[in-house]
């Protein structure tokens, strides 16, 4: 197990949802983007780095019924199946580093809302984009979330990479156009507030 593995299980081992500042009551911004992508209902979606995250319950009552949750912990995912219920059957649930997995197949979205800017090595950096170019098809969108370049430094005890549009654009490359891409000010269960940037890229193609 890694070291990254392991802080994430204990992570969500020890706290509870409401417990870590990530969390969102509704995760509005990523609902929104991933709408304003246009995906048909059986579009394959999946979110890196979901972890216990609201967003797969939300799609599900949008009728998205081709939905994947990624994330290093086998905690974090076991907590989301239990809170959706018997409707979390139909969801794909991958525990893997997404530096390191072999994607099995592709998706019309990826959206990963706060795990990319963990990744402070350039050659993980790298190679989460060698993953990404992988598993997203021609036309397929990516919405990439993370600190702003002025929010907080560290996250979870852990160093995090702040980032903007033009900084994801050049991690991604010229194969991924810019879409759009918004602020937040993200508001933690203790009242405290986080910047945060949303972008959303259109892979080139067909």
């Amino acid at each position: 197990m890694s070291d990254r593995t392991t802080h994430w299980q204990n992570v969500y081992a020890t706290k509870g949802e409401t417990e870590v500042s990530w969390f969102q009551d509704s995760p509005a911004i990523s609902l929104e983007m991933i709408r304003a992508a246009r995906p048909g209902r059986a579009a394959a979606i999946i979110d890196i780095g979901g972890g216990a995250s609201r967003l797969v319950d939300a799609l599900l009552q949008d009728g998205y019924r081709n939905l994947a949750v990624l994330d290093l912990s086998a905690n974090a995912l076991d907590a989301a199946k239990r809170r959706i219920g018997a409707a979390a059957s139909t969801v794909d649930w991958i525990v893997a580093d997404a530096t390191t997995w072999r994607p099995a197949k592709t998706w019309g979205v990826w959206h990963d809302r706060a795990a990319f800017h963990f990744l402070t090595d350039p050659l993980d950096r790298a190679a989460y984009v060698e993953r990404l170019r992988s598993a997203v098809m021609p036309g397929g969108q990516v919405i990439i979330a993370t600190f702003a370049p002025d929010g907080p430094e560290r996250c979870s005890g852990l160093p995090v990479q702040r980032h903007d549009s033009a900084s994801l654009s050049a991690e991604l490359g010229p194969e991924f156009e810019l879409v759009e891409t918004r602020n937040e000010t993200h508001h933690t269960p203790w009242h405290s507030t986080q910047a945060f940037q949303f972008s959303r890229f259109r892979r080139r193609g067909s």
